[in-house]
């Protein structure tokens, strides 16, 4: 068998397998995509069952007392605060799910923080936070809204103008 003869031979099978590699590398792009879609899935569904649970809450303040650490609220004031928390959740939410950028993640903050109910509710959940890994979504967002808290109310204006995209605070 000469060389030539062989190449012909062989050279089918190669092209063969080069575009089985081809096949498989993007089956898993797209496996990959799909598992990134079922996480997200499974974060938003995690949501709503949390959000239910602060709804009944808040409709019930006998239940709120399994979900507040705050104890020396009025129904009324714990029925806010829970509200607050509801609120800052759907806002992360977006942001992981992907529904908000960074910037967009930041304008809403800002515009909580202009909420005299959320203001009041970030000093109180301060012991939560303290506990959280230091390197976790909820901590790297939790020191981006201390900061936006630390601003002024009318240096807030501006909320649109972002600073670089260093400290993303990602999922």
């Amino acid at each position: 068998m000469t060389v030539s003869n062989r190449e012909e031979r062989v050279a089918p099978v190669l092209e063969l397998l080069e575009q089985a590699v081809q096949l498989i590398g993007g089956m898993t792009d797209a496996i990959g995509r799909l598992a990134e879609e079922m996480h997200r899935a499974n974060l938003i569904q995690l949501q709503g069952f949390l959000l239910g649970r602060l709804d009944r809450a808040i409709d019930d303040p006998s239940l709120a007392d399994s979900l507040s650490t705050f104890t020396d609220l009025s129904d009324e004031k714990r029925r806010q605060m829970l509200n607050a928390n509801a609120q800052y959740a759907l806002i992360l939410l977006g942001h992981r799910v992907g529904a908000l950028d960074r910037s967009e993640l930041l304008g809403h903050l800002k515009v909580l923080r202009r909420n005299p109910v959320f203001t009041e509710y970030w000093q109180r959940s301060a012991h939560g936070r303290q506990d959280l890994p230091p390197d976790s979504f909820e901590a790297r967002v939790g020191r981006a809204v201390d900061a936006i808290m630390d601003e002024r109310l009318d240096d807030l204006d501006e909320w649109w103008v972002v600073g670089p995209d260093s400290e993303s605070p990602t999922h």
